[in-house]
């Protein structure tokens, strides 16, 4: 999908400059080394993103002068914090060529994941019980089928190949008459793959089912368009992309519309689907959050496929590694997120001995046992990326030394043909 932005964005790393404001430095806040020890390299940007100056910045005045309940409609206070709202909102569906009103603010994507796993079957349950989903989706949403199960819904989990990626067949194989939703992730959280969200949505569009997908990591990341897409929910979190924790929004399509049953009631806000008062200071942040990453989408994007491709040769460069994810179209890959198994090395051994390093421990789908993944971003720097390839090229190095297997192998025996005594 949008294979064209991509491959651009990769060859325009030299030309871009950094916008205005990025030389502000997060590896200096405020903390107490004596409790907590050295601050390790950060590099797991799949689990959190820093909040970004400027972020920050917007949401201070929320916590002084603007400070009025948004949904107050009888003064000004009300009325100022309710149009940096809806400015927000607005910022918001931008990324995603959406209209203002279909975006939803909840707590983050577990909520929003929540709200269209459950919410939607439910309002259409007297007609259609069944849903399908993947077998690599985040727990939230495989929470969330298996309590719709409870619920006396059948649902379907689409296995994925050794890329990580479903089967367009399989899916269309997989609808049925009483089919009412297909939820499928747009970025994979552990090995960054792609799925091609374009051709998903004409097959649910088609056959009349809503499609969701979980776009926690894909959002101001890779291009979406909710509408050339066919998308007709949509899962964001704010800090994935630079904003504050405790706040994301859930895309709900307008035309045609998208019924569901509420799994928070109340006061009625956000289009009677999530009631609550929403926090000005938190929504505002998100809404710059967004319109950064919208505005920075190409120059972000050119500085991680720099960093991505500088970490995956060295990373690769080492004996017997194994890139995890999509190599087949780079299209279908996003850049910032690295998973790669190393043989003979134990993947819990390794990440015992990378302390110095933050990153994400996933299985990957080629491997039962955990694997590093490492998460780039626009605050990733080449120092720390060189230093991460050269920690593990010698703790890779280490770690063989010790292993009976790689001696073999160094040997030159074909470890397949050696009978394995069982116990």
């Amino acid at each position: 999908m949008d294979g064209e932005l991509h491959h651009k964005t990769q060859i325009e790393t030299s030309s871009v400059q950094p916008p205005e404001g990025l030389s502000i430095s997060l590896k200096n806040a405020t903390r107490d080394d004596s409790l907590y020890g050295t601050r390790p390299i950060y590099l797991d940007v799949q689990a959190t993103t820093p909040t970004d100056p400027r972020v920050l910045d917007k949401m201070l005045q929320f916590y002084t002068g603007l400070y009025g309940n948004p949904h107050s409609s009888t003064h000004a206070y009300g009325w100022e914090t309710d149009k940096e709202v809806e400015i927000a909102r607005g910022h918001i569906a931008d990324v995603i060529n959406a209209d203002a009103k279909e975006i939803i603010f909840t707590s983050g994507a577990t909520e929003s994941n929540n709200m269209a796993v459950k919410g939607v079957p439910r309002f259409y349950s007297k007609a259609k019980k069944h849903i399908i989903t993947t077998q690599t989706e985040h727990k939230c949403v495989l929470d969330s089928a298996r309590h719709m199960q409870d619920e006396g819904f059948d649902v379907t989990y689409l296995p994925v190949n050794q890329e990580g990626l479903i089967s367009l067949d399989d899916l269309k194989n997989a609808i049925r008459k009483d089919t009412v939703l297909v939820s499928i992730m747009a970025v994979n959280n552990e090995i960054g793959v792609i799925q091609p969200l374009k051709e998903i949505g004409k097959i649910c569009r088609e056959n009349k089912v809503f499609f969701h997908t979980d776009a926690a990591q894909a959002f101001g990341k890779i291009p979406i368009d909710v509408n050339d897409m066919n998308i007709d929910l949509l899962s964001i979190s704010s800090h994935k992309i630079y904003g504050p924790k405790g706040i994301g929004a859930c895309y709900v399509r307008r035309r045609p519309r998208v019924r569901m049953i509420p799994i928070i009631t109340g006061g009625g806000q956000e289009r009677g689907l999530r009631s609550g008062t929403l926090a000005p200071p938190l929504v505002a942040g998100f809404g710059e959050a967004a319109r950064l990453i919208k505005e920075e989408m190409d120059y972000d994007q050119a500085w991680i496929h720099k960093l991505s491709n500088k970490l995956k040769d060295g990373l690769l460069s080492i004996p017997e590694t194994q890139y995890n994810g999509c190599l087949s179209d780079p299209a279908k890959q996003y850049a910032g997120c690295v998973n790669v198994s190393f043989a003979y090395v134990e993947g819990e051994s390794l990440l015992m001995a990378l302390k110095d390093i933050a990153l994400s421990s996933g299985s990957a789908c080629t491997s039962a046992s955990l694997e590093p993944s490492f998460g780039l971003g626009r605050f990733t720097t080449e120092a720390e990326v060189d230093y991460v390839i050269n920690a593990i090229q010698l703790r890779v190095e280490f770690l063989r030394k010790m292993s009976p297997l790689w001696e073999m192998v160094q040997d030159g025996i074909d470890l397949n043909t050696i009978e394995w005594s069982g116990h």
